[in-house]
């Protein structure tokens, strides 16, 4: 089974090949004027109720398997006020004209009513009748169209068929194939590392925040510096434009990136800002803690047309993400591999909605590809299955690379890069526009990235990089013009 349709029939006008996703949160919060305004392709869900069914089941989004169907019964309703609205108006139009031909034919003189005034008041009574029918009607047009549009938001983007429905993800690859090492007799987990050489402070940080801070320090900090510029390197040298973002953005935001506040299990996804009550009252749209790069980036073209020879456009970044994360505990998460508060560097692209995605897609995929090659670190690469896309993504890869201290947990591997094909989810709910040269505008694709996610890759640094026999921490070649050095000593 394959939920999604080939790359070519995306070129087709008006063709949607995703429906679009809003929180609750951002249908209901009162918005600025230059709030982006998205443009859904209902008939597309109409036309393939099934279809979107089958997707939502397909990842898992249960809650709302029922909306396609649901949208059809609405808009059957919906057809049926424009056509009572019509002939009302067709009435009403009609009444209209014969009084204003009345009017100009003029009446008879003479005290009292006339039949002809008599017949006028009549006419004009049911001229208010009918205007007072219709815009209930309207209303009622108004609020089936809200409910469409809130029920096609919550459907996730269609499916790839490049992507696996078995629920598990498909190996396609490897970097660095030699077989990894495996856990030496001497401890060599990161947190172990971290402590023992003093690179890292958990202790310190559980006291100032809590669980899932830390302080990096010495190496550590420079380590941290030294894969932000790496990867910024590599990613420029194949024409992307660097760019630093702002790490607040405006929650509705990212809920159009198809981040909401808290996933499919109720957990909690993203930090927003409180407001104070004079914001609240005055309706002053809220602020969250950005989760990743991808959100500021795709707001950067919000409320914009490009031109087609524009296109593509990349862009890449480091910034600081937050990501709240509740409840993701245990030893699998132990150290610096989940935290809330990280450095990533994205790399982000807007294209053509066509093959021109793809290409963009496998670019990103070859970046990371040099990146992980030049570090050393084994990692194999994930064709990812549909229920483990995110709500925009239409298709995606992970690369996970080896550590050593996660033997016990899917043997080894730790997902450390991702790549997201979103096709035009992102751009049709952003009002993100690109003129062709015909004149016409159309929506183009977004891709997104990682370039480089720090404290995990650093973690898989540290632990693939211990040597048993010399006590010290090898530094990739890669990276050592920053570092200073070639290896980390534990201090005396």
């Amino acid at each position: 089974m394959v939920i999604g349709r080939p790359y070519n029939c995306l070129r087709r006008p008006n063709c949607n090949p995703c429906s679009l996703r809003f929180s609750s949160s951002y249908s209901n919060e009162r918005l600025p004027s230059i709030a982006p305004k998205p443009n859904i392709d209902t008939k597309h869900i109409r036309q393939n109720p099934e279809l979107y069914a089958k997707n939502a089941a397909l990842r898992r989004y249960n809650s709302v398997e029922e909306n396609p169907v649901k949208i059809v019964r609405l808009f059957d309703e919906w057809k049926e006020l424009q056509a009572k609205a019509k002939s009302l108006r067709q009435r009403n139009k009609a009444i209209r004209t014969n009084l204003s031909l009345a009017k100009n034919l003029g009446g008879r003189e003479g005290d009292g009513e006339t039949q002809e005034s008599k017949k006028r008041e009549s006419l004009l009574h049911e001229a208010r009748s009918l205007s007072q029918h219709v815009d209930e009607i309207e209303r009622d047009e108004a609020s089936l169209t809200k409910q469409i549009q809130s029920l096609a938001l919550d459907l996730p983007n269609l499916t790839s068929p490049e992507t696996p429905v078995s629920g598990e993800p498909q190996v396609v690859g490897f970097i660095n194939e030699s077989a990894p090492k495996p856990m030496s007799s001497e401890e060599r987990d990161h947190v172990y590392l971290g402590t023992i050489y003093d690179l890292i402070d958990f202790t310190s940080a559980a006291t100032a925040t809590g669980w899932g801070w830390y302080y990096l320090k010495n190496e550590g900090a420079l380590l941290e510096l030294a894969l932000v510029q790496f990867a910024l390197q590599i990613a420029s040298q194949h024409g992307f434009q660097i760019v630093s973002p702002p790490s607040l953005v405006y929650s509705h935001v990212g809920s159009a990136c198809g981040y909401k506040p808290r996933d499919q299990s109720n957990v909690q996804q993203i930090y927003a800002i409180s407001q104070d009550k004079g914001d609240k009252e005055s309706g002053k749209p809220g602020l969250s803690l950005a989760g990743t790069a991808e959100i500021p980036f795709a707001a950067m073209k919000a409320n914009t047309n490009f031109h087609e020879t524009d296109l593509p456009l990349r862009i890449v970044g480091s910034s600081r993400c937050y990501r709240a994360e509740a409840g993701a505990r245990g030893a699998e998460s132990k150290g610096l591999y989940r935290v809330h508060e990280f450095t990533k560097v994205e790399m982000f692209g807007w294209t053509m909605n066509n093959d021109e995605s793809v290409t963009l897609f496998d670019e990103m995929l070859a970046i990371q590809h040099e990146i992980l090659s030049s570090l050393g670190l084994p990692c194999r690469i994930l064709e990812m299955p549909a229920s483990d896309l995110g709500a925009s993504a239409y298709r995606k890869r992970d690369i996970e690379a080896y550590f050593p201290s996660r033997r016990e947990k899917n043997e080894g591997w730790g997902e450390v890069t991702s790549t997201s094909m979103c096709t035009d989810y992102q751009t049709r709910r952003l009002s993100t526009k690109v003129r062709l040269n015909g004149g016409s505008l159309e929506y183009p694709a977004t891709v997104n990235g990682t370039a480089m996610a720090v404290p995990r890759v650093l973690a898989a640094v540290l632990e693939n990089g211990w040597d048993e026999g010399t006590k010290v921490i090898r530094i990739p070649e890669c990276l050592r013009p920053w570092m200073g050095k070639s290896y980390i000593q534990r201090k005396p």
